[in-house]
């Protein structure tokens, strides 16, 4: 038998209320004492948190793929680790492994069908990639920009990204960039999110939706309008861009964090003024889910680690250590206290 440290679900936020560290709990756990076939036991490497899970805390999460996380059950999204048992024959010891259902726990037993095996030389040894540019939010921004984006080289477009700093828009923007868009702008909660997003990232802007007025802003930055909208946010901040977008232009709509802490359903409603911009300049705005294109998933992590181990494609992480800094860890990404993906550490 094992005792390990695991993270359960200790209440829910009420309606309209923020989650906070004290909505989870850490504590002691007992796994074995034996593997069955077909299972593993995997050392807990590294593990994600994503503005997606918000919507688990609740009884409902208003999206019929995604179940609730269970009251004092341990809660689970992305991992990577390391086998360190196996009585299967697709996954021997020492294999590195990911899943989308990693349970927030030192050492799990996990059966081999939830786990998929990853090569460390895709990302030359930085496994944590795997949560993010090479994994779930990097695909989200490829085949979101490449599915619904409509980006065309050589057509002069001008490309949003809301949520910009973040794990899945900071990789969307420089998406943007390679696949041919002249000016691609972030959209970002502080001056040094900002200067990275220009600096580091190869943005050709950034706007501080904290500082001053957002549509003014966009304004300057985006002299031509806006061709291809990224929204990883909603709310205001979307209808400012909306308002300025071009006749036959494309909303991305991957997320809408601004809204995740209100009751209203997925996606939120839009005001009358967004709504009537949207139909008379002929814009696109469909909900974009990646789970959609698991086709397109292989060939995509394939393409994003080229980028990555090229150069092409910059990668931010903002990383803590210990699991029990899951709660603080995921209640500052929520409220944009990461640049890049936020990335756990639990062990090396």
């Amino acid at each position: 038998m094992l005792l390990v440290q695991r993270v359960v679900l200790n209440s829910r936020p009420g309606t309209d209320e923020e989650p906070v560290p004290g909505h989870f709990r850490v504590e002691e756990a007992i796994v074995g004492p034996f593997l069955k076939e077909g299972q593993v036991l995997v050392r807990t490497l590294f593990l994600s948190v994503d503005p997606y899970m918000r919507c688990r805390m609740n009884d409902d999460t208003g999206a019929e793929y995604l179940a609730p996380w269970g009251l004092s059950e341990c809660v689970d999204g992305g991992g990577v680790g390391v086998v360190e048992l196996s009585r299967c024959e697709s996954l021997s010891v020492d294999d590195m492994v990911t899943s989308f259902n990693w349970h927030w726990q030192t050492q799990c037993l996990m059966d081999e069908k939830l786990l998929q095996k990853v090569e460390p030389q895709l990302v030359d040894g930085h496994i944590s990639y795997f949560l993010g540019a090479v994994g779930m939010p990097g695909l989200t921004a490829l085949l979101g920009v490449r599915e619904k984006g409509h980006v065309t080289e050589g057509a002069n477009q001008t490309m949003v990204v809301s949520g910009a700093a973040g794990a899945c828009g900071s990789i969307a923007g420089q998406i943007g960039r390679v696949d041919g868009c002249t000016r691609v702008v972030g959209i970002c909660g502080s001056d040094e999110k900002c200067r990275v997003l220009v600096e580091d990232l190869g943005f050709s802007a950034a706007v501080n939706y904290r500082q001053g007025d957002v549509a003014t802003a966009l304004k300057e930055s985006c002299p031509d309008g806006v061709d291809v909208y990224f929204d990883n946010v909603g709310g205001p901040i979307s209808d400012a861009v909306i308002a300025q977008m071009n006749n036959d232009g494309h909303v991305i709509l991957c997320g809408q964090i601004s809204q995740y802490n209100k009751d209203v359903p997925y996606p939120p409603p839009l005001c009358d003024e967004t709504q009537e911009a949207l139909q008379s300049k002929n814009i696109t705005r469909e909900r974009f889910m990646v789970l959609n294109y698991m086709e397109k998933h292989e060939a995509g992590i394939i393409q994003l680690s080229q980028w990555v181990r090229e150069g092409q494609i910059k990668v931010l992480e903002t990383v803590v250590d210990g699991i029990e800094n899951m709660g603080v860890a995921f209640c500052s990404m929520m409220k944009g206290g990461n640049i890049g993906k936020q990335i756990i550490k639990i062990s090396d």
